[in-house]
């Protein structure tokens, strides 16, 4: 027999927090650390991120209408873009409140094009829910996202939307997790029929069920198991008890004396193994229909760090080098990272800040780490999407956003001008495509270069740079849409008509075997002439290694104070390239000799001829252009297989696998030059009735193939 609940928050833990609008009506107030929630919702491209981020704003009480991607209506998907593409382009930041906790809640873009958004969102945050689409699984972005959530050591928690759509499996799911993503996944959920008999879920801890009956699933139905899953909770509880006993010594001990194991042990157990990344907690629903949103905030307080759960953070005294370790304490003194620059159109340049130790002070003074320049903080706001409010501080462990910094920029830090500290730094991919933009009328161009600047400051991976042998100015990022998305907001957010040019792939350069160049300058005039002599020896590097520079340099031939100058001009020499103007990549050059005169030599003349000595090195070392290879995942219906397969070999591309999929899908999994991926979509629509679907993302630069070389290099 059912009973209805309307006003217990899960029916546990004593809470009078009413489930569906439990944060509506709660004024700002203090809230202790551990009460605190910095999360991310980060997955593959529609997976259903920004409608879960909704239906989580709708029942801790932040709006008052659901959301809609198709419909534009969303709030974190706030930018004109977004709504039109139906797509998320840049990370919005959310405060909301539920269970007497505060959650920043981060919603993330899903596009590869946008993974620096991803990035430097994980890079500040204690935990993550990463949504998984029932029917596809696993798909490739999830696995980009999830190695980016490794790097950063980010405790996460799965939540497997989209279970009310023909073809979902939960269970399927979870073995993707495992199998593909090399984690350990444990479910606290079952499902309540699946597709569209999905109706609810049973809580694994709990033994509970809860049904979603009415429209809105603010009032859910608590029940008790149901018949037919009697067998089946059971055996998955013992699997999750049994689990957490493997490591928690308090739950094994009465596992193995067979004794009854409270559900508020298991919770605090599988908190404290959710934090150290020995297991994740899955869950699911299906957002779009209001089903299992509840609960996964439950999860959320539940299973996710506070900021006194992660360790301490970790930085760099600049004084003295030495390692230094910030506590989150609000007394202690202030650490924080600006993680994203944002152009708004109403209060100008806001800074994204996460503090780490300390607080941040409206209209204190505070020390730029990086650029050892003194800032001072403007207004503070607490960010809702594209609204915000007014605050006087923001605290250790909080995010939130400063008006006012001038020269602060994504990824430097701020910290109190007595007790410096550098944090560690946010490191972005290399932009690998570029566009020509022109100016239509000489208005513009003024107009253009303000837009870009603007831009390129919000983005790193956004790249702006004036071709010194054209004078067209090249803009650069990470993918087509990408720079569709950049082109657009320069026309629309700062009123710019310009002309853009065919994307281009920007290629690389590299050496295939060791050499040695010479390069001497000297230049004799009426007074005081210029001589410098350079002997560098180059040698290649493994592919994606920095390059590198060093001294060997035996008997003085050339004096330790030239070694600078030496270095700059190597490094300048690199950056234009010898084969075609291309970045070198992956080379390591080491002065070995040369020669100097004791009137005649200075750091310009030295400088002159390591460049020289480069470039006459890199002809010698058998030098090849190198082209950027995207991983490509096709889903084609089976019987387009054959076609799809002939258009990736025909452009150049090599098949890695073919896998079938649910719903008499294949995947072609293939490694494809970026050049040859122009206009792909066009064509996989054309050959699959629209059926088709692609994702790419940069994989690793390989040479040219010689014929390709020679068109591109004549």
């Amino acid at each position: 027999m059912a009973v209805i609940i309307p006003s217990v928050g899960m029916g546990r833990r004593g809470s009078s927090m009413p489930w569906g609008r439990c944060g509506q009506g709660m004024a700002e107030k203090a809230h202790v650390l551990k009460n605190l929630r910095n999360i991310g919702i980060i997955a593959h491209i529609d997976a259903g991120k920004t409608t879960t981020t909704e239906r989580i704003l709708f029942y801790a009480g932040k709006t008052y209408r659901l959301g809609n991607v198709d419909e534009g209506t969303t709030v974190t998907d706030w930018m004109e873009q977004e709504r039109e593409r139906g797509i998320t382009i840049t990370s919005a930041a959310i405060s909301c409140e539920w269970q007497g906790h505060r959650i920043n809640l981060i919603d993330t873009p899903g596009h590869i094009d946008f993974t620096a958004e991803v990035q430097r969102s994980l890079r500040v945050l204690d935990g993550g829910v990463v949504v998984f689409d029932a029917v596809a699984g696993v798909e490739p972005q999830s696995e980009t996202v999830w190695r980016q959530a490794d790097r950063y050591n980010v405790p996460r928690i799965c939540f497997v939307n989209k279970m009310d759509r023909t073809g979902a499996d939960y269970w399927r799911t979870v073995e993707m997790i495992r199998n593909r993503l090399g984690a350990q996944p444990l479910p606290i959920q079952i499902p309540i029929g699946a597709e569209d008999k999905f109706r609810g879920v049973v809580d694994l801890i709990e033994e509970q069920g809860w049904v979603f009956t009415d429209e809105l699933g603010a009032h859910p139905e608590q029940v008790d198991v149901p018949e037919g899953l009697r067998a089946a909770v059971e055996h998955h509880r013992e699997e999750l008890v049994a689990a957490i006993a493997e490591h928690d010594d308090d739950v094994a001990m009465k596992y193995l004396e067979g004794e009854e194991v409270a559900p508020d042990e298991l919770r605090q157990a599988l908190r404290r193994l959710t934090i150290a990344n020995v297991y994740v907690p899955v869950l699911c629903g299906s957002a779009l229909r209001n089903k299992g949103v509840q609960p996964l905030l439950d999860a959320v307080v539940d299973f996710l760090p506070s900021p006194v759960d992660v360790p301490p953070v970790e930085g760099i005294d600049p004084r003295t080098e030495e390692i230094i370790i910030r506590y989150p304490d609000p007394d202690g003194p202030l650490a924080a990272l600006i993680f994203k620059i944002v152009s708004d159109p109403y209060v100008g340049r806001l800074a994204y800040v996460r503090v780490y130790s300390g607080r941040l002070l409206s209209g204190s003074m505070v020390e730029n780490v990086n650029r050892q320049r003194k800032e001072r903080i403007g207004r503070l706001l607490r960010i809702y999407a594209d609204k915000r409010e007014e605050i006087s501080e923001i605290q250790a462990g909080d995010i939130g956003a400063i008006i006012g910094l001038k020269q602060t920029f994504t990824g430097e830090t701020l910290a109190d001008a007595k007790a410096p500290i550098s944090l560690e730094s946010i490191e972005f991919p290399e932009p690998v495509i570029s566009v020509a933009v022109e100016p239509k009328t000489k208005g513009d161009q003024e107009k253009m270069a303000n837009a870009l600047r603007r831009l390129a400051e919000e983005d790193p991976t956004f790249r702006v740079h004036v071709d010194d042998q054209t004078g067209q100015t090249i803009i650069s990022g990470m993918g087509e849409l990408h720079l569709e998305v950049l082109v657009d907001r320069m026309r629309r957010e700062f009123k710019v008509r310009a002309n853009v040019g065919r994307p281009r792939v920007s290629y690389r350069e590299t050496i295939t075997r060791p050499t040695r160049g010479e390069g001497r300058f000297v230049r004799q005039t009426g007074g005081r002439g210029q001589y410098g002599h350079v002997v560098l020896e180059l040698e290649p590097l493994p592919p994606g290694s920095n390059n590198q520079f060093e001294t060997r340099i035996v008997g003085g031939s050339v004096p330790s104070e030239f070694f600078k100058a030496v270095r700059m001009g190597v490094m300048e020499a690199l950056e234009g390239g010898v084969m075609a103007g291309y970045p070198v990549v992956a080379v390591k050059a080491t002065l070995v000799d040369g020669s100097y005169h004791e009137v005649d030599s200075s750091e310009m003349a030295f400088k002159i001829a390591a460049s020289m000595a480069l470039r006459d090195g890199f002809v010698k070392g058998k030098p090849v252009l190198l082209e950027p290879i995207v991983k490509v995942n096709v889903i084609v219906p089976e019987q387009f297989l054959g076609d799809v397969i002939g258009d990736v070999n025909a452009r150049r591309g090599q098949i890695e696998g073919v896998e079938p999929r649910v719903g008499g899908v294949q995947e072609i999994v293939a490694m494809v030059p970026l050049s040859e991926m122009f206009g792909y979509a066009t064509s996989l629509r054309s050959a699959t009735q629209g059926r088709g679907t692609f994702s790419m993302e940069f994989d690793h630069y390989q040479p040219v193939p010689d014929d390709v070389a020679k068109s591109l290099l004549y």
